[in-house]
């Protein structure tokens, strides 16, 4: 029975998402993914705990294969809180007018006032729903939509919720002993108190604060029938469907993963996106299970089997070495998450080793089939683990150290309780015998702390160090490219900040950053077109191997089609203006100010030439006054990887466009130039303040005049972050708050002024992209951007 009503409370739960995605998505996703992803979502957050984060999470992986970004699964995740919320509402209100004075635990106030608070509650329900049936009702928070069910929906979902948690007491009611259970109205308002006190307490699944609830409710102090009922209802409620949810979950992303390959040898193929971190969690438990079992009494009859054909030193012996192995084990998980060959050999190798210790410790058969199976798991699967590196390589992080400073924390405890019957005395370190568990505990948890310590203390000290600043020589093949290219932008590779990966033919090149787990590629692979789409590939292998995403940023919608091969998700960041110099001239009203600007810096004394690249160096102590006048005028720094800075080195490597005013340089801009005169451009332009209010209008006039005399068709304005990003109900998450950000964001950065600007030379708009992974990596990746840009996640904003 119990079976059974844990069977209607989720077939319960999953009609919360399927009511949710017809108010949310109506016709995007099939009421049959809703379904499941309400039973797998349920499943899991109901185990785990933190409803609202872990179901959201896996809510958010299936909804995702709908096409359903973010925002709308939080609107999903949203309505369903509503409808449990209305549910529990109605229940504990029916169960107080049931018979409000049944449980003397759960009174309020008195029987009388009881009633009226649960009719006021039902009113207000009704109320509610009154509302609703008004018409369409919304909530909008910050232009965030949330709709709100109809009437009808409304009155479903009280419905499905009360039946959901019904069914639930009741699968725990049935187990009772009668003479325990009160009647089952009175339990409900139990039931329903003792699981919002665990969602309260946030433990996983209310471990331990529902059973204690449900214990003092009923007044069964620690009845052993009660706490069987107890534990078997945590099996079938909460265990039982968590196993079978996670299974269920793992078949999905397998068969969208496989749905999405179409190249088995390639670096995404199913078993490297799937086993490395099935195998990395089964590891981890192996080794707690190993430490775990260090930490409790061994089963009497097996080490009386084991002492007639072992000596007793072995056998300590191999208690010891196996809670080490434990330890190590969860050490080495980490690796195999992050794909590490080296780290699955070691495991397999450690995983036989505690499989041998567990029987020689104690005739565990039942760990050492279970670690010798996860050890076959790995030994089929080594094309699963294909990045190099060595021990150094899954070296605990800080957040690791904690986990494992947190598990060894517990078991610990757990071995304490275990043992708390014997009495503590200095001679139990020295005590050897076969019935000597609490002494063979101790040990190996001294044991354990002085080696957890030790690799605690390694890892602190070898933290992965920020790599070395400086310029970066730039390779004779990357010269040679950039001089045959019909672009501009490439140009600030050789800014000297970035690295490069160059095609077997020195053909290609991409230029590219580090930052976090991040490797981005600044712009496409620059050169000879099939070269540069092979280095997609490549480019993104190499990050692979060495546990990081690519990351493609500033990249023309040309081959968008090739990122998307790679899985890429593809966002728009802003557009680029260029001009065309071919019909440009200053003639006509449009270009009013720009004529203005140039008269009058003639009027004021200000002429325009261009230094050439071998006299640079010369001025480049005027430059630096220049440049140094311009940055105590604005509240950020200099920047980096996709901005030019002022570098003597760099600057050097231009032609410099310069604005005099009585001989002395007042303004300049370094100009970048195509390899066959198809674009020019600039990068830095910077001008001493109060010399003119209209020397940047002048320079701008002069250069495009002067890129239009030299014979160039294009002239390359630049981006404008965020420009063109659409503003519908109907657009990503990304696009809504990238608008948000472009129309609110002054304070941080003139998003709107400096397209207005650019749109004033009348330019061809071209938008620009990321492709880099999605779903929750994709704030990770603009925030390692950001920094490489930045040199911090905020920098960005500074103007």
């Amino acid at each position: 029975m119990a079976l059974l009503f844990t069977a209607v409370s989720f077939a319960a739960m999953a009609l919360y998402d399927v009511i949710a995605v017809r108010g949310v998505a109506p016709g995007r996703v099939s009421l049959q993914l809703a379904a499941f992803a309400g039973l797998v979502g349920y499943g899991i957050s109901n185990a785990i705990g933190f409803h609202v984060l872990v179901g959201g999470t896996v809510r958010y992986r299936i909804y995702q294969a709908a096409g359903l970004d973010a925002a709308d699964v939080g609107r999903i995740v949203g309505m369903t809180a509503l409808t449990f919320s209305a549910g529990l509402l109605t229940i504990i209100s029916l169960g107080i007018l049931g018979d409000p004075a049944g449980l003397p635990f759960l009174r309020l106030v008195s029987p009388a006032d009881d009633r009226i608070l649960a009719g006021a509650a039902l009113l207000l329900l009704g109320a509610g729903i009154a509302w609703l049936a008004g018409g369409p009702r919304e909530l909008n928070v910050l232009k965030w939509r949330f709709p709100l069910p109809s009437a009808g929906n409304a009155m479903a979902q009280i419905a499905i919720g009360a039946i959901d948690i019904g069914a639930a007491a009741a699968a725990l009611y049935v187990l009772l002993p009668p003479d325990v259970a009160p009647g089952f109205a009175v339990f409900l308002v139990l039931f329903v108190a003792a699981i919002s006190a665990g969602i309260v307490s946030h433990a996983p699944g209310g471990l331990g604060v529902v059973e204690a609830t449900i214990l003092l409710g009923l007044g069964a102090g620690t009845r052993p029938d009660v706490l069987a009922a107890l534990v078997v209802f945590r099996l079938i409620y909460y265990v039982l469907p968590l196993a079978l949810a996670s299974t269920a979950l793992i078949i999905f992303e397998i068969r969208r993963v496989q749905a999405r390959t179409r190249n088995r040898g390639r670096a995404f193929a199913v078993t490297r996106r799937v086993v490395p971190p099935i195998a990395a969690t089964l590891v981890f438990l192996g080794g707690v299970v190993l430490l775990l079992s260090g930490d409790t009494p061994a089963i009497s009859d097996r080490t009386g089997v084991l002492s007639t054909i072992l000596p007793l030193p072995f056998a300590e012996a191999s208690h010891l070495l196996a809670s080490l192995v434990g330890l190590s084990l969860i050490i080495l998980a980490r690796g195999l998450n992050r794909r590490i060959a080296f780290a699955r050999v070691a495991a397999i190798a450690l995983l036989l080793a505690g499989a041998v210790f567990s029987l020689l410790k104690g005739l565990d058969w039942e760990e050492a089939l279970t670690l010798s199976i996860v050890a076959g798991v790995l030994y089929f699967n080594p094309h699963a683990f294909y990045r190099k590196g060595d021990w150094r390589s899954f070296r605990p992080n800080r957040t690791w150290l904690a986990l494992m400073g947190v598990v060894l924390a517990a078991l610990t405890l757990i071995g304490f309780l275990a043992f708390r019957h014997v009495e503590y005395q200095t001679d139990l370190w020295w005590q050897f015998a076969w019935d000597g568990d609490a002494p063979r505990f101790l040990r190996a948890t001294l044991a354990l702390a002085i080696v957890a310590a030790a690799i605690a203390v390694d890892a602190l000290i070898h933290q992965p160090q920020k790599p070395a600043t400086g310029r970066v020589a730039i390779p004779s093949a990357v010269r040679d490219i950039l001089k045959t290219i019909s672009g501009t932008t490439p140009n600030v590779a050789l800014l000297g900040d970035k690295s490069f990966l160059l095609s077997d033919d020195g053909k290609a090149f991409v230029m590219f950053g580090v930052a976090g787990r991040s490797w981005i590629s600044l712009g496409e692979p620059v050169g000879e077109t099939k070269a540069a789409r092979q280095l997609v590939w490549q480019f993104a292998e190499s990050a692979d191997r060495a546990g990081a995403r690519a990351v493609f940023y500033a990249i023309s919608p040309d081959h968008l089609s090739l990122y998307l091969d790679l899985g890429l998700q593809i966002l728009k960041t802003g557009e680029v203006a260029r001009v065309d110099l071919s019909t440009f001239s200053l003639e006509g009203k449009a270009r009013h100010d720009f004529r203005y600007a140039e008269n009058r810096a003639a009027r004021e004394g200000i002429t325009f030439s261009v230094i050439p690249k071998a006299d640079v160096p010369a001025a480049m102590a005027e430059l630096r006054s220049v440049s140094d006048a311009w940055l105590e005028t604005k509240k950020g720094h200099e920047k980096g990887f996709s901005l030019g800075r002022f570098d003597e080195a760099y600057i050097s490597e231009f032609d410099c466009a310069v604005l005099k005013k009585d001989g002395a340089i007042v303004a300049f801009a370094n100009l970048w130039r195509s390899g066959d005169k198809n674009e020019i451009s600039i990068d830095l332009m910077r001008y001493k303040p109060g010399v003119s209010k209209v020397i940047m209008d002048a320079l701008f006039a002069h250069l495009l005049l002067y890129g239009k005399t030299e014979g160039y068709r294009w002239f390359n304005l630049g981006a404008a972050p965020l420009a063109g990003l659409t503003d519908h109900p109907l657009a990503s998450t990304w696009n809504r708050v990238g608008t948000f950000i472009y129309r609110r964001g002054d304070e941080f950065y003139n998003f709107e002024g400096l397209r207005a600007f650019k749109e004033k030379f009348g330019p061809v708009w071209t938008p620009q992209y990321i492709a880099c992974p999605g779903g929750f990596a994709m704030p990770h990746v603009l925030l390692d951007i950001a920094s490489l840009i930045s040199g911090s996640p905020i920098g960005i904003f500074k103007r």
